[in-house]
């Protein structure tokens, strides 16, 4: 198909407005200013992440377990057994474990080295949600106060400061998330310059639709879910959001640009592109096992062998990770062993059972008792507000139909709903594995801070006017709004550096620790 000529768009019908901005909405026009409000926060996050991150000496928590795993496969290429010198049977892919090693590689094995890489990783989630927010919102302030929230959470702060895989979930799930949005972008310009150019959206051929484009922010996505895949398995049900996104997306482009029959032809149009997303997940899934497929000392690396069956190349190699999968998975659906720090997802929003990472009570504080602590505990005032705000965001986003709720919404439930068959069976499960979550849950904040600010004039009640009720002027609506939105942000603020020593191992006394634990024994 050629493009139409100069003389064609000239001749072209003007795209009506309503339709440019459905398709384009414009973006805040403060440019290189908004960068350097980003960076500004970007490097708060950065430097409250990377001060003092040696402390508290010594491995805490599951560190001692990915911390060592990331120091074999620097060593052995797969993760190692001394007592028995083979390569030891893990339940969770490499790639995160990868990660440490590059801290561990470059700054060596020691704390700092094994927990650098979680700081980058966490102070990088903070510049996505940045960038992302703003371009969700259109406001480079509600951008800026995602971030700053990311950045003060305790749950994100503690996860960036210690060797765990969480942090890394975290961060590509939003990076694959931001992805997809910019993804969405791109295709409903390609739509608006194509109409400008005199496309007809009602032919039933090629005709009706824009030129080939490689869609590359939908490619990069898919790298992105691969590497979150690569790091834990329950990224799996953000695939499946991330696709239903993808086609109910592409439908409301084709609604926007006047297609007949959106449906049908987003299905037709980009059910090869949906599957080469997959194929892109599954390429970068494998690849992150490379030390395993070029050592023959991993576990159970030459399982067909071991039951006397031929191993063909690659089908073979395919095979034996095929049976290291279904053991894996056999040790994740049976595992209910009781531990002191387990929760259900139902109490993750509540913050009814926070972890304790370590807890030390030596050291000198000018008490009797001294306390240190590193607990995985969000913080309070923002998580709290969580709920509220996802009854204010599937309100807002009902009433005004608004794709960004849906998509803030299923990225909460990809995190949280999985979890709860389990609990049925006692599955042992930890605050932490609501972390992909808590992006999508800033979102859902923001998103409301939003609406209030800029909802339209609601009747509100006063004793100022003759029957009790005076419009709510939009000037006044977004003052209250602004001022409401301020407060919040100082509380969050607030209460982060409150419970700040406890989420750093802070030597303080015992009084001001238990002062600190304000559901009592559930924290403690």
């Amino acid at each position: 198909m050629t493009e139409p000529g100069p003389e064609a768009a000239d001749q072209a019908p003007a795209v009506p407005e309503i339709t440019r901005r459905r398709l384009a909405p414009p973006m805040p026009s403060d440019g290189w200013r908004s960068w350097v409000a980003t960076a500004v926060i970007v490097a708060i996050a950065a430097i409250i992440r990377l001060v003092n991150l040696s402390h508290p000496k010594g491995k805490i928590f599951d560190e001692v377990y990915y911390a060592v795993d990331a120091h074999h496969l620097l060593l052995h290429g797969v993760e190692w057994d001394d007592k028995t010198n083979t390569g030891s049977f893990v339940v969770h892919p490499p790639l995160g474990k990868w990660l440490i090693g590059a801290g561990e590689a470059v700054f060596g094995y020691n704390d700092f080295g094994w927990r650098i890489s979680a700081a980058i990783a966490g102070t990088i989630a903070v510049l996505i949600v940045i960038r992302l927010a703003r371009r969700l919102f259109r406001s480079t302030v509600l951008g800026c106060a995602a971030g700053l929230l990311m950045a003060l959470d305790g749950l994100e702060f503690v996860l960036s400061r210690v060797a765990l895989l969480d942090i890394f979930l975290l961060m590509f799930v939003l990076a694959a998330f931001a992805c997809l949005v910019m993804d969405r972008e791109h295709h409903r310009r390609r739509w608006l310059r194509a109409l400008e150019r005199g496309m007809d959206p009602t032919s039933p051929n090629r005709d009706g639709r824009p030129p080939f484009a490689m869609p590359w922010w939908r490619l990069a996505a898919g790298v992105m879910t691969g590497c979150a895949m690569a790091v834990k398995w329950s990224a799996l049900w953000y695939i499946i959001v991330f696709v239903v996104l993808i086609y109910l997306w592409e439908v409301g482009t084709r609604k926007s640009a006047g297609v007949r029959r959106p449906w049908r032809d987003a299905f037709l149009d980009e059910i090869g592109w949906v599957a080469v997303f997959g194929l892109v997940i599954i390429g970068v899934y494998l690849a992150s096992w490379t030390g395993w497929f070029a050592s023959s000392q991993g576990w159970d690396r030459h399982w067909l062998a071991s039951q006397g069956h031929r191993e063909l190349p690659i089908i073979g190699s395919l095979v034996n990770l095929w049976h290291y999968h279904r053991e894996a998975l056999h040790f994740h659906d049976t595992l209910t062993t009781p531990h002191p720090y387990q929760s259900w997802p139902w109490q993750w929003l509540l913050l009814g059972r926070p972890v304790a990472f370590s807890y030390n009570s030596s050291g000198t504080c000018g008490a009797a008792t001294c306390s240190s602590e590193v607990l995985l505990l969000g913080t309070p005032v923002l998580w709290w507000s969580f709920i509220p705000a996802l009854f204010g965001l599937a309100w807002f986003g009902i009433s005004r139909r608004d794709w960004r709720a849906l998509a803030i919404g299923l990225g909460v439930m990809a995190s949280i709903l999985p979890w709860f068959p389990y609990e049925a069976d006692d599955r042992t499960m930890f605050y932490f594995y609501v972390a992909p979550a808590e992006p999508f849950l800033i979102l859902a904040v923001v998103y409301v801070l939003g609406a209030l600010i800029r909802s339209p004039a609601r009747n509100v009640a006063t004793t100022h006017s003759p029957g009790g009720i005076e419009l709510l002027e939009p000037a006044d609506r977004r003052l209250m709004g602004t001022v409401f939105a301020g407060a919040y942000m100082v509380a969050v603020a607030v209460i982060f550096a409150y419970f700040y020593p406890i989420y750093v191992g802070k030597v303080i006394t015992y009084a001001q620790w238990l002062a600190r634990m304000w559901l009592g024994n559930r924290w403690i």
